[in-house]
């Protein structure tokens, strides 16, 4: 199976967990789109279900399905949020924020009964940090907080090569608004103490390490679907 047909096989597979009437976060990114084009066949044939967009980009995919869409105001505690991941270890610790949507991401995630996270095999990784981490900043004083960024880094025995991101010859902005700093560190040993130290610096508003969030992981294989649920 290509990446693309692990991707689609687990975005399958977390169909098992959607029941009538509930309240569900869509993701943000390759992987996810595919479980919202499941979701807009199954309100198609009927389905009954609400959901709350991650991003601007699955807003919009929803809205052209048809998909019924509410808001964390009207609805504050979701049943499921289901997203991808740009890599996962084995104790459920994430990186996201390749796509840019980080903040929403972890909001409405923190804000389900649970959280699936679908991904190809290629996002399973022994240790996080292959993905270079990203970490969302207000734009004021950018070059200010990435030298914080590096204090912290380097707090932790940490080196990395920070790169504001770019789209289009610009800065990219998140749908808040915001900048976003990728951290290029090949390996991050303790990642709970690092979120933990970055969520500390002025400017930080958040970062794509998602600790303690995650329930389940479908991951699609070439055996097929293989499932990982934490205890």
């Amino acid at each position: 199976m290509t990446a693309d047909e692990q991707k689609q096989a687990a975005a399958k597979a977390a169909l098992d967990f959607i029941r009538p009437g509930m309240k569900v976060g869509l993701g943000t990114g390759s992987t996810a789109r595919h479980f919202v084009n499941l979701i807009g066949e199954r309100v198609r044939g009927g389905f009954d279900i609400q959901c709350v967009p991650t991003s601007e980009e699955t807003r919009k995919q929803a809205e052209e399905l048809k998909i019924p869409l509410t808001t964390l105001e009207a609805h504050p505690f979701l049943d499921i949020t289901i997203d991808g991941t740009d890599e996962f270890d084995d104790k459920f610790q994430l990186i996201k924020g390749g796509g840019g949507a980080l903040l929403f991401e972890k909001i409405v995630a923190t804000s389900s009964r649970v959280m699936v996270v679908i991904a190809d095999q290629s996002k399973q990784v022994p240790t996080l940090g292959k993905f270079p981490l990203p970490i969302e900043v207000v734009p004021f004083g950018i070059k200010a907080t990435a030298w914080k960024i590096e204090k912290v880094l380097k707090f932790c025995g940490l080196e990395a090569k920070l790169v504001l991101r770019q789209r289009n010859g610009k800065t990219f902005r998140s749908d808040a608004g915001h900048a976003i700093i990728d951290a290029s560190l090949g390996a991050i040993p303790e990642p709970e103490r690092l979120g933990n130290l970055l969520s500390l610096v002025p400017g930080v508003v958040d970062h794509g390490l998602f600790i303690g969030v995650c329930g389940i992981i479908l991951m699609g294989t070439d055996d097929g679907v293989k499932k990982f649920q934490r205890a």
